[in-house]
């Protein structure tokens, strides 16, 4: 489906014009094209390909999709590919966008993906100056967008680690525990393989070679980097803490076990003690000294009990019961 097609000249919108006229304009000095695509068919990107000239493995990448983040130069013609993460109920659905770029002309392939980079082109349009860097700007507004859409899940996620934190020493809540902290450290993998190739596909458009499309536009790719960088830092702390807060609430069921064992084991000491003396006075010797005694009966209820009492006290201030 084609959102927009807009011609623009000097940093400055002309003219919506039909996918046909394309070709035309692209011919005009100071010139360039923005095309916006979204789950587009075969046939758009045939045609496409046609006007723009581009190369059949990027095409190809493009009508197939899930691909992984990645920066590919096909002669003067620039492929990226990065995946869009958003919150989809309790979980990360991605999907994905592909922006050729040529000397004169921006084209964008979103797929699978109910965001839209409408305000992308609105903020462009506002800052005429910056347009007119030409295409290698858009490619960076477009970029920019993209990572910033990646802060407010790892917030998300940060808040709900957060959450999990402050009930890790609660009583029977270790399993709960572990259960949500391994849908975190699923999500959080999600994101990670979003912004790590990316992040290092992007060092070759603003250090070294830089493609001809990206000259003058470093300082922008550089600062998209910075924020790779720092997502992709908050990224590895969070797995460093949930590594440690999973062992913690493993330590947690082991010490709920010893709990459980110790007060089993005091519970069994005092019923081996009652089961002995039951055990002693109830063997079937003709010749017991206690079988002849009027109060042997209430005498012996009353060693046990007493016993068992003790036994009990002693096991209530060790903390076993």
């Amino acid at each position: 489906m084609l959102i927009n097609c807009v011609a623009y000249q000097n940093g400055v919108k002309l003219t919506d014009l039909p996918v046909e006229e394309i070709s035309d304009y692209l011919e005009h000095p100071d010139c360039f094209v923005w095309v916006a695509l979204k789950d587009t068919t075969d046939d758009e990107l045939a045609q496409m390909q046609e006007e723009f000239g581009l190369h059949d493995l990027a095409v190809e990448d493009a009508r197939h999709g899930h691909q992984r983040p990645k920066i590919e130069e096909y002669g003067d013609i620039l492929f990226v590919v990065m995946h869009v993460v958003e919150p989809n109920g309790g979980e990360l659905s991605v999907g994905e966008i592909c922006v050729f770029v040529g000397k004169n002309f921006v084209l964008s392939v979103r797929n699978r993906s109910r965001l839209d980079f409408l305000g992308v082109r609105e903020r462009c349009q506002r800052e005429p100056q910056l347009l007119r860097l030409g295409s290698g700007f858009v490619l960076y507004a477009l970029m920019d967008a993209v990572v910033d859409r990646y802060f407010p899940v790892i917030e998300k996620l940060e808040s709900q680690l957060e959450a999990i934190e402050e009930h890790l020493f609660d009583k029977n809540a270790a399993l709960i525990n572990v259960e949500k902290l391994y849908e975190i450290k699923r999500r959080l993998l999600v994101l990670k393989h979003a912004v790590t190739p990316l992040m290092d596909a992007t060092t070759r458009l603003y250090g070294g070679r830089v493609p001809a499309v990206c000259a003058g536009s470093q300082e922008y790719f550089r600062d998209v980097y910075d924020h790779l960088i720092r997502i992709n830092s908050t990224i590895e702390t969070m797995r460093d803490t949930i590594t440690t807060a999973i062992l913690v609430s493993q330590s947690a069921v082991s010490i709920e076990q010893n709990e459980v064992n110790k007060q089993l084991a005091a519970w069994a000491g005092i019923f081996a003690v009652a089961t002995a003396f039951a055990g002693i006075w109830g063997m079937n010797f003709h010749n017991m000294p206690e079988l002849s005694f009027d109060y042997g009966y209430p005498m012996a209820l009353a060693v046990i009990f007493i016993t068992c009492g003790y036994l009990y006290y002693r096991f209530k201030r060790a903390g076993w019961l």
